[in-house]
């Protein structure tokens, strides 16, 4: 990992915890894999404890690691770092991608909740029209009652708000995921829905699908053409998710709201008429795990070190076949 979220995600709590788990060797951290220093330690490593910045773990690193049995993430996706030639090996890799998932699902509550009484840009509108309020009513309804949510993707982070929406019983949850199972869906009071379906009722639109080729520009033009006037699209999960030309058109035509968190790209070039736009929040990718909220990474991570000692098994693998539809 970095040496920038080393010392971000271990503190004298962490390394404690670590020295008890586990023997620790000289460098106990590196930024890269190729240094002949780097490397002679690789050929006595068990674990590897990865984080953001974990180069490719390939064949030709992995060659003069022979002892490696476990990489245990202590971030959410392993997709950079981690590919074939490591389950190959029959390697047991795991992630703390649940942990991060709850400082997500906290920022999109946050996010629908604001976009029900389309907070962010009425204080955006507040700025340019000072005494005048008559600039109200201009983004259709400002109700936080009986509202329709669609969430796209049942994924760690899609279930959790599902949860938080439902518990607070402000909205009727639509989830659209083509893998999940329809009635776990229903079992916690969500309506399982195809897109198409959803789209044209969804007062707040919001993404939490994987980056994958097939759901590359899953919202274009179509999608964001059949939402509901004044809907809001929030997007937590990628950019690449959005056609970007398409959402920017849509915004600049006043009927849609967005709140992005991710873009594409990422970040926006500065010439990006989004910037500018009264009904469009960015953010800059701050909805996952930062500074003291890395910790709770961390501690998944220890926790797998801990069973990976002790003979029990991970509390979240990640395989081959699990990958593929990750993020």
């Amino acid at each position: 990992m970095s040496e920038e979220w080393f010392h971000v995600q271990f503190g004298e709590a962490e390394l404690a915890r670590l020295r008890a788990a586990a023997s620790l060797g000289e460098p106990l951290v590196a930024h890269e894999l190729d240094s002949p220093a780097v490397r002679r330690r690789l050929a006595e490593v068990e674990v590897l404890i990865t984080s953001w910045g974990c180069p490719m773990l390939s064949e030709d690193v992995l060659r003069d690691a022979p002892r490696l049995r476990a990489v245990l993430h202590a971030a959410g996706s392993v997709r950079y770092h981690v590919g074939d030639a490591v389950f190959d090996r029959g390697t047991l890799v795991t992630t703390a991608a649940d942990a991060n998932a709850e400082p997500v699902a906290q920022y999109t509550l946050a996010a629908v909740l604001w976009a029900f009484k389309k907070v962010p840009f009425l204080a955006v509108d507040a700025r340019r029209h000072r005494a005048d309020w008559s600039y109200r009513e201009r983004h259709g309804e400002l109700s936080g009652r009986d509202r329709t949510v669609v969430l796209v993707g049942y994924s760690r982070i899609g279930r959790r708000v599902a949860q938080l929406l439902l518990q607070l019983g402000l909205a009727r949850v639509l989830v659209v995921d083509p893998v999940a199972d329809p009635a776990e869906i229903a079992a916690a009071g969500a309506e399982p829905v195809t897109l198409q379906e959803a789209l044209p009722q969804a007062e707040v639109l919001s993404l939490h699908a994987p980056a994958l080729p097939e759901t590359r520009h899953l919202i274009g033009r179509a999608e964001l053409a059949a939402l509901p006037p004044h809907a809001v699209l929030i997007n937590t999960a990628r950019g690449a998710l959005v056609d970007t030309a398409a959402l920017e058109e849509a915004c600049a035509d006043g009927g849609l709201h967005a709140i992005l968190d991710v873009t594409e790209p990422e970040p926006l070039p500065a010439h990006s008429p989004l910037y500018e736009l009264p009904n469009v929040m960015i953010t800059p990718h701050i909805a996952g795990s930062l500074g003291s909220e890395t910790r709770r990474m961390t501690a998944a991570a220890l926790s797998e070190l801990e069973r990976y000692a002790a003979g029990l098994p991970p509390i979240d693998p990640v395989t081959r076949q699990t990958l593929a539809v990750q993020a």
